[in-house]
């Protein structure tokens, strides 16, 4: 069970002559959201340090390299980020403290699809903050029951459970799955089963990395959790070979695998996974805390095929990237299956402010069709989740292309050592969109 326009000036190179069709571009209308920025002060037990000591450290600007080094020795080393120190953000830009403006293709890994501080979320979140930022589910409010009648009206479900992140989602989600299997499908107590696709990313608590086939997620925290099994992704055979076992409570899968390499499923398959799941009496849990809310020109990626998930989880861009937030979404006959006093989490409806956020905006999806082979082995994606894999060689790889990408004023980042996953926020137009694509052309056939 492993189970910026750019301020970043770009040196000039020989003209080369290119064999290539280069970058197309479909671009498609879709939803959208936004962003603020949280900031806390921290008490300090030291002796306060000279007046001229702080004179002079006010007189020095802070580097990046100062910001590199301080994070490096007081925080935990379970990050490796891009070498680019950031400030702040607007819309579809990021500044580092050197002044220095980004194309953002990273998104916050799709939590700011509205792009960075939109001023509605802000505006929303400040507003409610100033009157009651949290009341626990001690009490009623009056913002929880209009956040939960807007979102279960959207998506179509009966109840929504609020929670923090998206791997409580998950979690909240695996622990509805097997009440559900208790108490409605008859499976023995203590054996129900939930099946995972390989190669999945959820989260990094105990439940979520018992699901995980990468051995950096897994590796060195066992044991691991019971019940959990897995089959290949994209393969509906070994599915329904799986669904023979009648303690099978759930299949929990992302439409389209973002953080394996944006691995984008065979059309068909979510029909297919539909139709099992009906049949075997199977709960099919849909994990849209990335591809949801218009990440891939739908506002579920599900909607790609028509198909209706039993349970959905959502996150991200849920709060515009200003909260952690997550929903679950579920009708009556599971959702009621959790009693009061046997689910919660401390924020999970009392973030007032979160139910204030609505949806406006407008996205865009970006499709790359071919550049050069000798360097990009493949391309995939959806809407504006995409992907480029980068052959390997001793000249370039992946982290290359993106440090260079960095140079050229645009931000990506690896995954999986050789694929650079590409997800700006939604609220990019065609014409930004169209300098992003002769950016990343430009800067792979500098290679």
């Amino acid at each position: 069970m492993r189970m910026s326009k750019l301020s970043v000036h770009v040196r000039k190179r020989p003209t080369k002559t290119l064999n290539m069709k280069g970058l197309m571009v479909q671009v498609s209308r879709s939803l959208g959201r936004t962003a603020p920025l949280l900031r806390r002060s921290i008490h300090s037990g030291t002796r306060p340090a000279s007046t001229a000591t702080l004179t002079r450290k006010a007189e020095r600007p802070v580097t990046s390299d100062d910001i590199y080094a301080r994070e490096e020795k007081y925080g935990a080393h379970n990050y490796s980020p891009l070498p680019v120190a950031l400030e702040r953000g607007k819309g579809i830009y990021v500044w580092d403290v050197a002044g220095n403006r980004y194309y953002d293709f990273l998104s916050a890994y799709s939590a700011v699809n509205q792009g960075h501080c939109h001023p509605k979320i802000i505006a929303a979140l400040t507003d409610q903050a100033s009157r009651l930022t949290l009341t626990s589910r001690a009490f009623y409010n009056d913002v929880l029951g209009a956040y939960a009648e807007f979102i279960t009206s959207m998506f179509g479900y009966d109840k929504v459970l609020p929670m923090n992140t998206g791997v409580e989602g998950g979690e909240t989600a695996c622990k509805l799955a097997r009440k559900w299997a208790y108490s409605v499908k008859g499976v023995p107590r203590n054996k129900a089963k939930i099946i995972f696709a390989k190669g999945n990313f959820w989260g990094r608590t105990m439940a979520a990395i018992s699901s995980s086939t990468d051995p950096s997620s897994y590796e060195g925290f066992g044991p691991y959790m019971p019940g959990f099994e897995l089959v290949p992704y994209n393969d509906i055979p070994a599915l329904e070979t799986a669904f023979q076992d009648k303690n099978v409570a759930a299949f929990m899968v992302e439409p389209i695998q973002g953080e394996a390499g944006v691995v984008v499923p065979d059309a068909g398959y979510l029909t297919k996974v539909r139709e099992l799941c009906t049949k075997y009496n199977v709960l099919w849990i849909a994990d849209e805390v990335q591809t949801g809310l218009a990440r891939t020109g739908r506002r579920l990626a599900v909607d790609h095929e028509g198909v209706r998930p039993d349970i959905v989880i959502l996150g991200k861009a849920l709060s515009g990237g200003v909260y952690p937030v997550s929903a679950v979404l579920c009708d009556d006959d599971v959702m009621l299956t959790i009693k009061p006093g046997e689910h919660g989490s401390r924020g999970d409806g009392g973030r007032e402010a979160v139910g204030k956020c609505s949806e406006d905006g407008r996205g865009s999806a970006v499709g790359a069709e071919q550049t050069s082979k000798d360097i990009v082995t493949t391309v995939r994606g959806k809407g504006l989740l995409n992907a480029v894999v980068i052959r390997e060689t001793k000249d370039y790889d992946a982290m290359k292309v993106c440090l260079r990408l960095r140079d050229n004023g645009l931000l990506a980042k690896p995954t999986h050592g050789d694929i650079i996953r590409l997800a700006p926020p939604l609220i990019i137009n065609k014409d930004e969109l169209q300098e992003c694509i002769d950016i990343i052309q430009r800067t792979i056939m500098s290679f």
